[in-house]
């Protein structure tokens, strides 16, 4: 007769977060000794995470946090949906934030290096993701800086944790510089600019472009004379998909995102988004 109770494995569930009959197994295994039983699905899950190395991590959460003058953000992926709204897996990610704000890192290899108590922040995901039974993998990590500093976190999915993040940085202090980023903040979520101004983006991908618009124009037979203007008017509508302060603001498309901080009197300094899996 088992040495433990449903209660019991209900208690090392939630310690845990490994699955029912992981948990089970390792009670009868530990003869009814939770402390026992949490060293065996450890090393069970450490055990198999050769296995797990070639596995997809498209799910996961973002998590993010702003300190004075900095943001930091990450994106943590794990399997399934399942794992990512486990409680021990958003501690997870709430250590590995610290983490990085703690350790300094613009990159994930820096801040996967990172000591945490005697051991790497690697090392610690490593062995989180044993006991959850799944591949768990740092993918990213932002900083950014300036006298404000807002972050928006978006859940696309009540039941998950938040799948899209945000940190926008502004050059003033003001109460109308850091509304105005928070609103920014809010847009991008939902627009996804790739660069904050015109100039942010390559040379080559401008002239690409130019070069695309030029040649779909002369192919519809555009007057010769006309060509710079249309030109010119196609790329303006190009770097109004992909340039953060050339975009129509959501919550008043009549002005653009530029003009917003403008009335804020304040500048955009950066910004970063991150969606899981994107």
């Amino acid at each position: 007769m088992a040495n433990y109770t449903a209660a019991d494995i209900k208690a090392l569930r939630e310690r845990t977060g490994a699955g029912m009959m992981d948990v089970k197994k390792a009670l009868d295994e530990a003869n009814g000794d939770a402390e026992k039983a949490i060293e065996i699905i450890r090393i069970k899950g450490l055990k198999g995470a050769t296995k797990r190395e070639g596995r997809s991590t498209a799910e996961g959460l973002i998590a993010a946090k702003v300190e004075g003058t900095v943001g930091v953000m990450i994106e943590i992926n794990c399997e399934t949906d399942f794992v990512a709204k486990n409680e021990k897996f958003i501690e997870l990610a709430n250590k590995v934030l610290d983490a990085a704000v703690a350790s300094g890192a613009a990159d994930a290899e820096a801040l996967l290096a990172y000591v945490v108590d005697g051991k790497t922040v690697a090392d610690l995901v490593v062995e989180e993701g044993a006991i959850l039974g799944e591949k768990v993998v740092v993918r990213r990590v932002a900083r950014v800086e300036g006298a404000k500093v807002a972050s928006y976190l978006h859940k696309t999915s009540k039941d998950l944790p938040a799948q899209v993040g945000v940190l926008l940085a502004v050059d003033a202090e003001t109460e109308a510089a850091a509304t105005a980023a928070h609103d920014v903040a809010v847009h991008t979520a939902a627009m996804a600019p790739t660069y904050l101004t015109r100039e942010d983006v390559p040379a080559e991908k401008v002239e690409d472009e130019r070069r695309i618009a030029d040649e779909t124009a002369r192919a519809e037979g555009k007057p010769e004379a006309a060509l710079t203007k249309i030109v010119e008017g196609r790329l303006t509508g190009f770097f109004k998909e992909i340039v953060l302060v050339d975009q129509a603001f959501a919550k008043d498309a009549k002005k653009s995102v530029g003009k917003v901080f403008e009335e804020a009197a304040t500048k955009p300094v950066a910004f970063a988004r991150f969606r899981v899996g994107a």
